[in-house]
């Protein structure tokens, strides 16, 4: 079994509240990631994949490939947005790093499968010091 992992990254802003909660309640529980006026962070994404190397191409998967499913069905929906408002994938959500995690996750999964690789982990780093790794 191997690993290999695609970096990306982007930029976006995003509010954590509840809308059942007082703004009191939410700057209690959320802190300054309740800012009314939202605020934003540069995010780095890992997607890792496992498997077995093919013996004919000496890749586990064309990271070309990976890149182009990340950015096509991830990165371009993120990319210099809000998670609440502009991010269909997010719709109803909490937009936690922990929420934007899994729900990576479930859209990748499908086209890693297809791929004949496994995925193994989402690693989502919101600052240099707080990181968020999901593994299904």
């Amino acid at each position: 079994m191997i690993y290999i992992t695609r970096r990306e990254s982007f930029n976006a802003a995003h509010k954590l509240s509840r809308t059942d909660w007082s703004e009191e309640k939410n700057a209690e529980v959320y802190g300054k990631c309740a800012n009314p006026n939202w605020h934003g962070h540069n995010y780095h994404l890992y997607v890792t994949v496992k498997g077995e190397v093919n013996p004919e191409t000496g890749f586990l998967v064309d990271l070309k490939w990976l890149k182009q499913v990340i950015n096509v069905h991830v990165i371009d929906k993120v990319d210099h947005r809000n998670l609440n408002l502009d991010v269909d994938f997010m719709k109803g959500k909490l937009a936690s790093t922990e929420n934007l995690a899994i729900a990576i996750w479930d859209i990748l999964l499908p086209y890693v499968n297809e791929s004949g690789a496994q995925l193994h982990s989402i690693k989502i780093y919101e600052t240099e010091n707080n990181f968020v790794e999901y593994l299904g």
